[in-house]
């Protein structure tokens, strides 16, 4: 079987990770797949990306100039924001391509426009990272106009200008006059599928994201602490975000908060940050911070996981949470709220904590459950990496696109 998984990038971001590595995983198991992207850095010869100047050229220009249409919009939402305004040659190469099936991932930043989509002819999955697909151009919200359809009488009040939104939304409803078959990574994103105004008729699977559980195992804590400079035997509580705390849904803030009702009832007990640098001015957490940076690479990543005792991943909104499945892997516990993508990943007192919705004293004690006890712990970290390699393998999830996959291709 051949097919094509399209994606802006193929290692920078997120999204562009975990299509990666289905990418790879579907490799590895005799499908031959290709990776076709607007920004190839891997160096992998699987992956096409421009080759010429001049293609490198427009997708430096169309990603910027798409968003000059952004400014005509004021709103309090921070996220990325999307308008998919510029056709590009993507469907006609797409079309012509030797493949039995197209595999769409994240294809925003201008690479392909709301109406390539539309032009796509061959056999489709399109596998989502974020909520763009039924939304606007916002690729999260609190609201739920994507419930209920783009209306100028349901726009937030945090919002004015040109209605970005609700014209971008109207485009896709327009150009997508096709069911296709949409795949999420969690329960929690299938569900604003089904309950989306655009695309509550269309098929929609739940198949996680993958992890090659082969390379990503625990190492051991003592040769992980000794290799990053951090503490030999304190007790680490890791958390990492793209930006670190500078997103707010993220739910840094919210870890602020748990750690405050943790104060004097932890001794000991010292925080490792990564996806961001030590900033110019120290927030004070009430215990001492260790800031790793940015990790661009697995190895450091392991290292960071498997020298952590407990991972906290205290997001307002995750599709899935790569980061808990990657701690997971590594063997460490898990401790987040119970919503979006993480009660997929976390099982309640099995492999980690999910604590309240955003009950901030909830998540401190979970913190308290998991090191109060090591004998639980040492359990935990068992299960958790049970847990990975039975949900998330290579072969679990390349196996379940496989299926997916044939039966599209059949009908």
């Amino acid at each position: 079987m051949k097919v094509a998984l399209i994606n802006h990038s193929d290692i920078d971001g997120g999204a562009a990770r975990a299509t990666y590595r289905i990418h790879h995983a579907l490799r590895r198991h005799d499908v031959d797949s290709t990776m076709m992207v607007n920004s190839a850095a891997a160096g992998d010869w699987t992956v096409r990306g421009p080759t010429t100047k001049w293609e490198k050229v427009v997708v430096n220009v169309r990603r910027p100039l798409g968003g000059l249409l952004n400014k005509m919009l004021h709103t309090g939402n921070p996220v990325l924001h999307s308008p998919a305004i510029f056709s590009s040659r993507w469907p006609a190469r797409l079309n012509a391509l030797n493949a039995d099936l197209l595999h769409i991932h994240w294809i925003t930043g201008e690479m392909l426009s709301i109406s390539d989509v539309g032009e796509l002819k061959k056999p489709l999955v399109w596998t989502l990272h974020d909520m763009w697909a039924f939304c606007g151009a916002e690729h999260y919200t609190e609201d739920f106009r994507w419930r209920e359809g783009y209306l100028p009488s349901n726009r937030p009040n945090y919002e004015s200008g040109f209605d970005l939104n609700r014209w971008t939304w109207q485009r896709k409803r327009k150009n997508w006059k096709q069911p296709l078959h949409i795949v999420t990574p969690s329960r929690w994103l299938a569900d604003c599928v089904r309950q989306s105004a655009l695309m509550r008729e269309w098929p929609v699977s739940v198949i996680p994201n993958a992890i090659d559980t082969d390379a990503w195992q625990p190492v051991d804590k003592t040769i992980a602490r000794q290799m990053l400079h951090l503490p030999p035997a304190a007790p680490l509580l890791l958390f990492g975000a793209m930006g670190g705390a500078k997103d707010p849904r993220k739910g840094f803030d919210l870890l602020k908060s748990a750690l405050d009702h943790l104060r004097g009832q932890m001794p000991g007990l010292e925080l490792v940050v990564f996806g961001q640098l030590a900033p110019e001015t120290s927030v004070d957490l009430g215990f001492p911070v260790h800031y790793a940076g940015h990790l661009h690479d697995d190895l450091s990543l392991r290292l960071l996981y498997a020298a952590a005792d407990v991972m906290v991943v205290p997001s307002r909104q995750e599709a899935f949470g790569q980061t808990a499945s990657e701690a997971h892997a590594c063997g460490t516990p898990v401790i987040a709220f119970d919503t979006c993508g993480l009660p997929d990943i976390v099982t309640h007192k099995k492999t980690g904590w999910l604590a309240k919705v955003f009950d901030t004293e909830d998540l401190a004690g979970g913190i308290q459950w998991i090191l109060s006890d090591d004998i639980r712990h040492s359990k935990l970290r068992a299960n958790a990496r049970a847990d990975a390699v039975f949900k998330f393998s290579y072969r679990t999830v390349a196996e379940q696109y496989l299926t997916l996959y044939e039966k599209i291709i059949r009908s």
